[in-house]
């Protein structure tokens, strides 16, 4: 198979929300779900992760009526940082309750702050029923560092490598690099590319006067720039509330980010849960009626790469 795909489950910021007036971009907090080849990848577990879960859950059941026969889950699953709204819906991705499912997990961690201990901590145990030693499926957890690179071959398990690694025509390589450009530990951003094309994940990162000259070089000449847009200018700025540090970009900063990286599609994404469809309306209209290149993220959008 040689399908690039790229599909939104989750595009919402900060905490979900559930109302009319949320139902054509969605309420679901960061998911989104990467197939190339015969490989599925997710990055990051937020509630949109819940109905990718489902629908693999459904296709899993149908598979065969044998349970022993059924075709079992295989992800990766990239994790940009931890805070709730990235991860809030991991416990209830179904696939993870059952036996035969197969999930690699990637995230930013060391010795000091490991990702295992991380997600035990803060999704398992005291905030949910189950500790994460419980849990039904074989799960590896790994903790990621800048200067590494994963790799994925058919037929073979992730493989943790170094960026120099040679790679063959058929592999996805995943890059990343952590970026400072969030409070408090930074944020991973991803670079996933396939067959010559390449999709960049860049969440939750500010921008910096002038363009962030790192993240430019690392996002080169992409396919697809997915990009933090949490803020319009105007909230940015706001002297009574104003959102400078708050580790998010405007949709300005996407679109500048767009320019410098020479990204030939944008997309907007990790909305302000305040901004109602009438709002996010209003934008899509000023920077997208234009430039047929520019996207705004909802829920169910599909791209091909």
């Amino acid at each position: 198979m040689d399908d690039f795909k790229v599909k939104f489950t989750g595009v919402r910021g900060s905490f979900p929300v559930a109302d009319k007036k949320f139902l054509q971009y969605g309420g679901n907090t960061p998911c989104v779900e990467v197939n190339a080849g015969n490989h599925l990848i997710i990055i990051d577990a937020g509630t949109g992760i819940v109905s990718i879960g489902d629908d693999l859950t459904e296709k899993y059941i149908a598979s065969d009526p044998s349970v022993s026969k059924r075709t079992p889950v295989k992800a990766t699953i990239l994790i940009s940082h931890i805070h709730q709204d990235h991860l809030m819906g991991l416990t209830f991705f179904k696939p993870i309750h059952i036996k035969s499912t197969d999930l690699e997990i990637y995230g930013t961690g060391s010795e000091i702050s490991d990702l295992s201990k991380n997600l035990s901590e803060l999704v398992f145990g005291k905030t949910f029923p189950l500790d994460l030693g419980d849990i039904a499926c074989k799960l590896n957890i790994h903790n990621i560092s800048d200067g590494q690179a994963i790799v994925l071959s058919k037929n073979k398990s992730p493989k943790l490598t170094t960026c120099d690694s040679e790679v063959k025509d058929d592999d996805v390589l995943i890059t990343f690099y952590k970026s400072y450009a969030h409070p408090q530990e930074g944020v991973m951003i991803y670079r996933i590319t396939y067959k010559n094309k390449s999709v960049v994940y860049a969440s939750d990162k500010e921008c910096y006067s002038g363009g962030d000259k790192k993240f430019v070089h690392f996002a080169k000449n992409c396919d697809l720039l997915i990009h933090d847009s949490q803020y319009t200018t105007e909230d940015y700025l706001n002297p009574h509330s104003p959102k400078q540090g708050f580790g998010h970009s405007t949709f300005d900063m996407a679109l500048e980010s767009m320019k410098q990286t020479n990204a030939k599609k944008l997309v907007f994404f990790h909305y302000d849960p305040n901004y109602d469809d009438v709002k996010l309306n209003r934008i899509k209209e000023h920077y997208t009626s234009d430039n047929k290149n520019v996207i705004m993220a909802y829920e169910g959008l599909e791209l091909n790469i």
